[in-house]
Order: structure tokens, then sequence, then C-alpha cells
């Protein structure tokens, strides 16, 4: 009886992080998608108080005096900062737990399918850190897969393409397991920091995050589209040290994303070279799902299927698959266990 109140009472309270580079998304069982904030924290360098989290700390990068820093803590879809990460989740917990303070749920993390046993340990103890009782983990292209509602138990193979923040996660998927995979640090944030350098080599400008980033979803592509817009740029001349703006044509961002695009077309040329026939077959037949915030670039889809001539779906809700498909292993606990590559139970 008393077991069966205990599960009642954590019934809702349960997690599932999708602790992305760019984003972090939060589902609580029962309740779907409750969070969805960019994952970034201000503190004061001097006290090291946490002064704001998530959107609000977005806004101040590079907008912030020399004793407040605006930090990712996660870097390639890792912990770059463990202490930071920990405050971060801390905060994100209790903003879904807001009345029940002394809450101490179960939480599914992410983490990208190339993370090192190191690397996974340092997720878990941010995430116990954080106030959870324990901590499973789940391999991004595991999470996407479901949270696309790909047939992942079926024996044929299933290919997902995750391109996130930090990472872009390829993996072919049959009888609810990962057959072959391949984790690059290539993401958006490399997008964004290909149109910074250049920007800065052809017209001697420099620019911040946040206009790459809005330059990227502006006029930014992969293949050659039928409308080619111009965008107006704003930033520093390198030079005279100030305010400039420039006209950049579409082609011209193509061209300037041409190095972290081809990576990602290599890797999934890649993975498919490393599958075993019968499923490659399968994906000839059922396609490539492409899913994360990457996947909506103009024209990825495109380039993707011209180079390697296999059909390529966009998933439903290509932003939230990771923590859909987590949020799902939570709601059918049981039966999607096994997925999980470890857990930390205290």
């Amino acid at each position: 009886m008393a077991s069966a109140l205990s599960s009642l009472q954590f019934l809702g309270r349960d997690m599932a992080v999708d602790l992305g580079t760019a984003n972090t998304l939060v589902y609580v069982r029962g309740r779907g998608i409750v969070l969805d904030e960019p994952s970034v924290i201000a503190k004061n360098v001097h006290t090291g108080a946490i002064l704001a989290v998530g959107a609000e700390a977005k806004r101040m990068i590079g907008r912030t005096p020399t004793h407040i820093q605006a930090v990712r803590p996660l870097r390639d879809g890792v912990i770059s900062e463990f202490e930071d990460t920990a405050q971060m989740l801390r905060y994100f917990i209790q903003q879904v737990h807001r009345r029940t303070f002394l809450a101490k749920p179960r939480v599914v993390v992410c983490v990208p399918s190339g993370i090192t046993g190191v690397e996974q340990r340092a997720v878990e103890e941010a995430t116990i850190q954080a106030g959870a009782r324990a901590a499973y983990i789940i391999e991004e292209p595991m999470a996407a897969a479901i949270g696309a509602g790909m047939p992942i138990h079926e024996p044929t193979g299933n290919m997902i393409v995750d391109i996130g923040g930090g990472t872009t996660e390829v993996a072919v998927i049959s009888l609810g397991g990962i057959v072959t995979s391949m984790s690059i640090r290539v993401g958006g944030d490399e997008l964004d920091e290909a149109i910074i350098s250049y920007i800065r080599k052809e017209y001697s400008l420099l620019l911040g995050d946040r206009t790459a980033e809005q330059i990227k979803l502006s006029v930014g592509s992969a293949f050659p589209q039928p409308e080619e817009p111009m965008a107006e740029i704003r930033g520093r001349d390198q030079v005279s040290g100030l305010p400039k703006t420039i006209l950049v044509s579409s082609e011209e961002i193509r061209r300037a994303l041409e190095e972290p695009v081809n990576a990602i077309v290599e890797a999934v040329k890649d993975t498919l070279d490393k599958t075993p026939p019968e499923l490659a077959a399968d994906v000839m037949d059922r396609g490539i799902v492409l899913t994360g915030g990457g996947g909506l670039l103009r024209g990825l889809d495109e380039r993707l299927k011209h180079e390697t001539g296999i059909p390529i779906h966009l998933a439903e809700n290509p932003l939230a698959s990771v923590v859909l498909g987590s949020g799902k292993c939570l709601e059918e606990f049981e039966t999607l266990k096994k997925v999980m590559i470890s857990s930390t139970r205290r």
C-alpha cells in the first residue's frame, strides 16, 4: 500500500530533460512539455551569485557590464561548466515544481551518442545535484527517433539525423537498439560561427552570435532556392571601429555555411556506408528522418536528398522530437526502460 501511495505521489513529477547546447526543454509526466528556455546562465563573477537563467540570461549575452557574465554551460552537447549546469538544472526543476519545493523527481536526461563515460557521469551527477532522486540517461538519436514516431522496435532499419545546437547525431536504429551511429560536434553553433568568420574575412565586419543566428534564420540555406533574398547586416567595422551596414545575398551565406553543411552530409554518408546491407535497403525504402533545430535550415533536406539519393522527411516537431521521445520513455517507463543506456538510483 505504501509503495502504491509513493508511486502515486511521484506520478506527475517525473521529468524528461533535453539538456541542449542551445535550449533546454523539460517534459513532465502527464503534462507534456512545460518549459523551453535557452541554456544560458548569467552570474556575478565576483560573488558567483546567479542573476538570471534562460531567456532572461540570453538577452544579456554581449550586453553585460564587466562584473556580470552570461555563459552557456554546455558546449558541443556536453557539460563544460559543471557547477553552472547543476545550477541551471536546479533552477529549471524548481520552475516546474514551484509548489512542491521538496519534490525529488526521477529524471530522464538526453546525451549525445558519442559521449564519453566521464561526460556521462558529469550529466548524472549534475542531475542528482539539481534535486533528482534518480537519473536515467538516453542517447539523443534514440530519443529523437521515439519522438518522431519511428517504429524503433521493429526489425527494420530506421535512420535519424538530429541536428542540434552543438552536435549532429546520425543513427540507424533497429529492434530497439542503435546499430550504427555517428556523433559530430557540428550543429547550429558552428553554422553561426561560419557566418561570423565569413563576414569578418570578406567585409572586415565584426558580428555578435545573436546577429549571426538571425542571418542564418532569415537568409541561410544549404541548397539553391527559388527565391534568394538579400539581408542587411549591421556590425562593427574592424578597421575604423565604427558601426557599419552591409548587404549580403543568400548565395554568399550559403557559401559561408558550406563547410559545416558538408560535414553533416559526410556524416550521413559515412553512417550509411557502415550500415548492414539489409538495413541500408530499408533506409532506401523508408527514407531518412531529419530532426533538431538545425534540420530547419532551408534546403538541407533537398541537399541531403541530392547527395544520397534517399527521400528525406522532416519530423513533425523537429525542435521538440528529443524531449517528446524522452517524455514517452517516462509515460511508458517499463516498456521503454531498455532503450536507456544507464541509470543512477538514489
